[in-house]
């Protein structure tokens, strides 16, 4: 059988150890390489093609759930767990649709996490310790989302949709206290685009205004203050 090529992407060097103790107690995998930030993770998985990949969501640069699309567009055979402090079941959505097989806590055990990397290796999705094939997870999804939609929801394909680049880069400004006027200025877009990003932005989250989509985005974990952007 040949190793499983594990890439491992956090920004804590004491919890990338620990996975990676964690994951070369099993002889058939083979950690490959880590990265501390959304960037680099990316570079990473270009450059070096693991099989699975550890992703944190809270990372610095650009979040996990972006960095996941970003490679899943471009390379699809990989597979992704979010492995995440911030558990909660709309972060699940939001991860199986940026891309993930699998999403799990930071607290889980080492004897489940090493048997997820072999069942998401082997094409499979797990969540709430539960694996399924990929049809099983569509029809989970399925059964799931009317908990969040609610009957009279009429934009059901629209929930927890990934944010996209330009629509995460707004909220990252959002969260920063400034105006849709500044971020027009800043990013050098019209204002009329912003405020149409804005509204894409509260639909997708399902939430009233800026200030809870601010509030949404640093309770799970997308968006970090002490981020610099130039």
């Amino acid at each position: 059988m040949s190793s499983i090529k594990v890439l491992i992407v956090d920004d804590h060097p004491v919890f990338r150890q620990g996975l990676r103790d964690v994951l070369e107690m099993d002889e058939s995998i083979n950690v490959i390489g880590e990265a501390a930030d959304g960037d680099v993770a990316a570079e990473m998985a270009y450059e070096k093609q693991p099989d699975v990949i550890l992703m944190d969501i809270n990372l610095p640069t650009v979040n996990g759930l972006q960095v996941t699309r970003k490679i899943k567009s471009q390379l699809p055979d990989i597979r992704v767990i979010m492995i995440t402090g911030y558990d909660d079941a709309e972060q699940v959505f939001h991860a199986l649709n940026a891309g993930a097989s699998a999403y799990c806590p930071k607290d889980i055990t080492p004897e489940l996490l090493v048997g997820i990397v072999h069942e998401v290796y082997k094409g499979n999705y797990v969540v709430n310790e539960r694996t399924m094939t990929e049809e099983e997870m569509l029809n989970w999804k399925d059964q799931k989302i009317g908990r969040f939609s609610g009957p009279l929801a009429t934009d059901v394909e629209d929930l927890f949709n990934p944010l996209s680049p330009r629509e995460m880069e707004i909220l990252e400004h959002v969260t920063r206290g400034l105006s849709n006027k500044e971020i027009a200025f800043k990013l050098g877009i019209s204002h009329q685009t912003v405020k149409n990003h804005m509204t894409a932005i509260l639909r997708k989250l399902r939430v009233d205004d800026r200030t809870q989509a601010a509030v949404y985005a640093l309770q799970h974990g997308w968006v970090r203050l002490d981020n610099t952007r130039s």
